[in-house]
Order: structure tokens, then C-alpha cells, then sequence
């Protein structure tokens, strides 16, 4: 996740360096995201990921991710934020003054 411009860091817990340890140390600094064919990454994780987006900081929120997982998932979920954002603020459609009743 990209930090400058965000709030995200100063939202996290003061134990965060903790918790992150224990989710490294749990995962046992492996990448444990599931590709679609059900093979799981496996490189060395050295980012760790809100499995939910949000502020639960939860060790079963929580997984260890490489970087590159780690940025492929945040560019997902920033690409359906903006899809979301779009959808929101599009103008309806307009009608040709010709074309109306």
C-alpha cells in the first residue's frame, strides 16, 4: 500500500510491530495467498495484509503476504473502490430534446 497521502499508518494499533511479528512468525514468513487454481504463492512474506479491509486488527484478519501479492491485492481493491466511485457519480443519461415526449 502506497503510505504517502494515506491515513491507514496512523489508524493502525501501537502493537502493530507485535502483531506483525506474530502474523510473520505464524504464517512462517511464507506468502499465504491462493492463486485461482488453488496453488498457494508460497515466496517469502515480508508485508502483512487485512485479509477484510478495515480497522480489525485481529490475528484471523490478518495473513503474511509478499510484496508483490501484497501490491496485486491493494491495485484490486483500489480498481473497485474507483469502479464504485464512477458508478456513484455518473450523471444519467440525457435524453435528445427531439427525442422527448
Amino acid at each position: 500500500m502506497a503510505w504517502q497521502g494515506s491515513t491507514r499508518r496512523a489508524r493502525l494499533p501501537s502493537n502493530w510491530p507485535t502483531l506483525r511479528r506474530r502474523v510473520l512468525r505464524r504464517d512462517k514468513g511464507v506468502c499465504t495467498e491462493v492463486f485461482s487454481d488453488g496453488r498457494v504463492c508460497g515466496w517469502p512474506a515480508n508485508q502483512v495484509d487485512h485479509i477484510e479491509p478495515g480497522d480489525d486488527h485481529s490475528m484471523a484478519n490478518l495473513r503474511a503476504l509478499c510484496a508483490w501479492c501484497h501490491a496485486h491485492k491493494s491495485a484490486q481493491e483500489g480498481g473497485t473502490a474507483a469502479a464504485r466511485t464512477r458508478v456513484r457519480m455518473a450523471r444519467p443519461p440525457t435524453i435528445h430534446p427531439a427525442l422527448e415526449e
